[in-house]
């Protein structure tokens, strides 16, 4: 089976929500994303911090996104350089209802697609997390910039595998406390 690594992002200073959100909660945001990307089939988990640097916890480990103030762009581009696999998994820290089952179900439809390309879905609401082939990788990294992660990349394209995961989570993500 092909290797997939989660990139759990979590790098942001979080300034609507008051603090970055690799905090909440007592740090429960964030083992609960590296909990569900190791539960979910990832052989590697990635943790990309910036604005707060913590212990993360096992299996995880962390990659420092030294420009993480210029954007979301900058957390993706470290956490995917970090990333040596055929699959990354790219979830963020603020959606803390996603679980291994999320993660499962949304890597099992790449895995099986032709494109290598998927993304969760909340009802008709696209979501995380979005799985990426390798074979992708350099295309999504020269379109990232500034605030923007893979939204425009997956937005122009059509083989996108949409997985709908309401049954199993909400997938909001929290910007306020």
């Amino acid at each position: 089976m092909a290797f997939a690594a989660g990139v759990l992002l979590a790098a942001g200073a979080g300034s609507r929500y008051g603090m970055p959100k690799v905090l909440a909660a007592q740090g429960q945001w964030l083992r609960s994303a590296v909990s569900a990307l190791h539960g979910g089939g990832c052989d590697d988990v990635v943790v990309v911090l910036g604005a707060a640097v913590v212990d993360v916890p096992a299996p995880a480990r962390v990659v420092v996104a030294e420009d993480w103030a210029t954007g979301l762009s900058a957390s993706l581009r470290a956490g995917l350089t970090a990333a040596d696999a055929d699959y990354a998994v790219l979830l963020t820290v603020d959606t803390p209802d996603i679980g291994a089952d999320v993660v499962s179900r949304v890597l099992t439809a790449a895995r099986s697609s032709p494109s290598g390309l998927a993304r969760a879905y909340y009802s008709a609401t696209p979501g995380h997390p979005v799985v990426v082939a390798r074979r992708h990788w350099p295309a999504l990294l020269g379109r990232l910039h500034g605030d923007e992660g893979a939204r425009a990349f997956l937005a122009e394209r059509d083989d996108v595998v949409a997985v709908q995961c309401r049954d199993l989570a909400t997938g909001t993500d929290i910007d306020v406390r």
